[in-house]
């Protein structure tokens, strides 16, 4: 039963083969780059939906738990509860993922990394204590 998580985040194994995480270059690497030294985050590749031999970004988890991930244009896509998912689209930070409840999505290129890596940061601060 899922309680504080997005609902459909699957587990990393369901998502395709364990892989290093590629290089995305430009503002995404930024961000991509601070959130994988973070205390308890891994980073892995990223696959497309529908194809497991297509590089798509980044994932990033917390313990069993999805954090996120970011697509190889710069897309986020982060797995919130629905109330942090609202606050940052009441903020203007983000807007609710159409196809999976609780996911927010946002955009390095139009936040700026800083920006980008604050949002990763709230729903790390939101998953970590459940890693312990």
């Amino acid at each position: 039963m899922m309680t504080d998580q997005a609902r459909s985040t699957l587990p990393r194994e369901a998502k395709g083969p364990f892989a290093p995480p590629p290089i995305l270059g430009g503002p995404a690497q930024v961000v991509a780059d601070a959130i994988a030294a973070w205390p308890e985050v891994k980073a892995t590749t990223h696959w497309h939906l529908n194809d497991q031999t297509r590089v798509d970004g980044i994932d990033f988890y917390v313990g069993p738990d999805e954090l996120g991930h970011i697509h190889l244009d710069g897309t986020i896509h982060l797995a919130t509860t629905l109330e942090l998912g609202a606050e940052m689209a009441a903020e203007g930070l983000g807007k609710p993922f159409p196809w999976a409840r609780g996911w927010t999505m946002a955009s390095v290129n139009r936040l700026g990394p800083d920006v980008a890596v604050s949002l990763f940061r709230r729903n790390y601060d939101r998953l970590r204590p459940a890693a312990h």
